[in-house]
């Protein structure tokens, strides 16, 4: 009997096995409005309602920079060896349907994407707008793309900064 119990056992134990490595359990499926690839891109649209300063400053750095390098590259115009100083007009977009970050703040210089602002940096400026009653609506404020100068024959990265105090 405890023989036909475990033979009993071990066979269930087989074909529950066998039924998760061939079936493999099922994945959820991705939640509406999520691409399942490609990339994503907002639209800034109207004209900004307030324009920010922090009087020249720089200092708030956009983030994923790297996605839209060639676009900064072009933007920073021709600078020859030495690192750029281009000096631009950014928008910033409250982008509510951003699929990947809750929250996010898109930055667009001459209506091109460049990035984003780091959550954190995205959290307080949002309660920025609040404060100036103007949630969600588009914003402009003074721009700066910096670096890209050649060093042992190679273009390094480039930096772009905004002229907005967050903190």
């Amino acid at each position: 009997m405890a023989l036909a119990l475990n033979i009993a056992i071990i066979l269930l134990a087989l074909v529950t096995l066998y039924f998760l490595l061939k079936g493999g359990p099922k994945m959820a499926d991705a939640p509406v409005g999520k691409p399942a690839g490609g990339s994503y891109t907002p639209l800034p649209q109207g004209e900004p309602v307030h324009h920010w300063t922090d009087e020249g400053r720089f200092q708030l750095e956009v983030l994923g920079e790297s996605r839209y390098s060639d676009t900064i590259r072009e933007l920073a115009g021709e600078h020859g060896d030495g690192a750029a100083d281009t000096r631009l007009k950014a928008l910033l977009l409250a982008d509510d349907n951003n699929p990947y970050e809750d929250k996010a703040v898109a930055v667009f210089l001459n209506s091109e994407m460049v990035g984003y602002l780091a959550p954190k940096d995205a959290m307080a400026f949002r309660t920025m707008l609040a404060r100036q009653a103007i949630p969600g609506q588009l914003t402009s404020t003074d721009a700066v793309i910096r670096g890209g100068q050649l060093y042992q024959g190679k273009r390094l990265s480039y930096t772009v900064l905004l002229d907005v105090n967050v903190a």
